[in-house]
């Protein structure tokens, strides 16, 4: 077991209901969340009460459920929803030191419109945004004017040249770029606006950003991809990960592998955080949480389930199976999100029934679920954490909001009294309470490169 002192980073990963595929049935949910303010600012609050790191929303550029037939769309809580850059504006006024992580897509957003946003959430936030990147696995194509969803690796490829873009367009202005003096009647110094002047092989962008750099030096940049291309763009690029992964040995094995491919970039193992997705259910004793999950359960329409399995098993025909079958092989190739395929097909592999590997969907997806007591949940946690196979975790509470309530109030205490997280925010940006540096403007190191160069 490692004795390195380090500190645990905790998340809010939040659906509006709560994760479980059948949330917005629960007797305790708040069925109309999605446009609910009150009930996210109540999310927001109660995560900064229990000084979590960030809270974070999925999201989509369009309906997740749009493909659907009409029976299982009928069946579903979340294919309306705030957009959340939007969100996490109006509740940054409401929190003081939580972080806010949005999602937006390379595939269907522009670079510079992107950029823009995000720098303006980091302002009215006053240092507290992070971006989500993600291209975009499901085709939705439909809702834009591009000609069909992009295969999987022109999606990164396109991506790769997204983020440089958008790290460039943050750091159009250096730091002190504003001079605002009103005694001589400057406002800025040119000299310290910078054009970007992209011409790559998707985009072509001249710059300079219309917003100034922001109080974090720029937002931080946050991934979710877990494929070949999604860890290499993560090790270059990313300053969070967002992964799932069901046990210890292949935690491990994804950390150190990302982990490692840091120095390829220049980039030290401290400068990116590791934090996989975890689902507590929690309960009184054993008994009692392995209950509530069990109700939980119960709450999945037939509909549903086999909704859920469809979403894997693309082009392949499950009308002949009964749920109670061995679940057969899935497809060895998607050009959807290829590592999610990996994880389930990894859990097909071990002769689950179809039932038993659309119940284990359902819950969150193929992150790890833990029913259990409160000290349970906490050994789950600090088990992970100290050996090496996380910085930290994306708690994914079953229902909202009891689950994120339950979790904040029992279960932060027991990791507080083991030492492992913090009593007091460290800072006031997501960058300080998450341990990362105020990144270097771009434009300055290239030019102080280039000085060195020519010295």
């Amino acid at each position: 077991m490692s004795t390195e002192r380090r500190n645990l980073h905790l998340g809010a990963f939040i659906m509006a209901t709560g994760h479980h595929i059948a949330a917005w049935r629960h007797p305790a949910a708040e069925a109309n969340a999605g446009h609910n303010i009150e009930h996210y600012r109540g999310l927001a609050e109660t995560a900064e009460r229990g000084l979590f790191d960030l809270i974070f929303v999925a999201d989509s550029p369009a309906g997740w459920d749009a493909d659907k037939d009409r029976e299982t769309r009928s069946r579903v809580s979340h294919s309306a929803h705030f957009e959340p850059v939007t969100l996490w504006a109006a509740l940054s006024q409401v929190t003081e030191r939580i972080g806010f992580v949005a999602t937006a897509s390379t595939t269907y957003e522009d670079p510079y419109l992107l950029a823009r946003k995000f720098a303006s959430l980091d302002h009215i936030s006053k240092g507290r945004a992070a971006w989500n990147v993600v291209t975009t696995a499901a085709d939705v194509s439909k809702n834009f004017s591009i000609p069909g969803h992009p295969a999987h690796a022109n999606r990164y490829e396109r991506a790769e040249e997204f983020v440089d873009l958008v790290l460039d367009l943050w750091d159009s202005y250096e730091d002190d770029a504003l001079v605002i003096d009103k005694n001589t009647g400057v406002f800025l110094d040119p000299d310290r606006v910078h054009l970007v002047n992209h011409k790559g092989k998707v985009f072509s962008v001249q710059g300079p950003l219309n917003v100034a750099r922001s109080p974090q030096g720029r937002p931080v940049v946050v991934q979710a991809g877990a494929s070949e291309p999604g860890r290499d763009l993560a090790a270059r690029t990313a300053e969070v990960i967002f992964t799932a992964n069901q046990t210890l040995s292949d935690g491990q094995a994804f950390y150190s592998d990302v982990k490692a491919r840091l120095g390829k970039y220049g980039r030290r193992q401290d400068e990116l955080v590791i934090m996989p997705g975890i689902f507590p259910v929690l309960g009184g004793t054993e008994k009692e949480a392995q209950e509530r999950y069990d109700f939980i359960q119960s709450l999945v329409h037939p509909t549903i389930a086999w909704s859920i399995l469809k979403q894997y098993y693309v082009g392949v025909d499950l009308s002949p199976f009964d749920l109670d079958d061995v679940a057969p092989p899935l497809p060895a190739h998607t050009e959807l999100n290829q590592s999610r395929l990996k994880l389930v097909s990894d859990l097909a592999s071990r002769g689950l029934t179809l039932r038993q590997l659309y119940l284990s969907l359902a819950t969150a997806r193929g992150h790890r679920t833990v029913v259990g007591t409160p000290e349970q949940v906490a050994d789950a946690i600090g088990e992970w954490f100290l050996n090496g196979a996380a910085d930290g975790f994306n708690i994914m509470p079953p229902i909202l909001p009891t689950g994120l309530t339950e979790f904040v109030d029992q279960v932060v205490p027991i990791l507080q009294q083991r030492g492992w997280f913090r009593t007091e925010y460290e800072g006031h940006t997501l960058r300080e309470n998450l341990g990362l540096d105020r990144p270097a403007n771009r434009f300055v190191l290239r030019a102080q490169e280039q000085s060195q160069r020519t010295a």
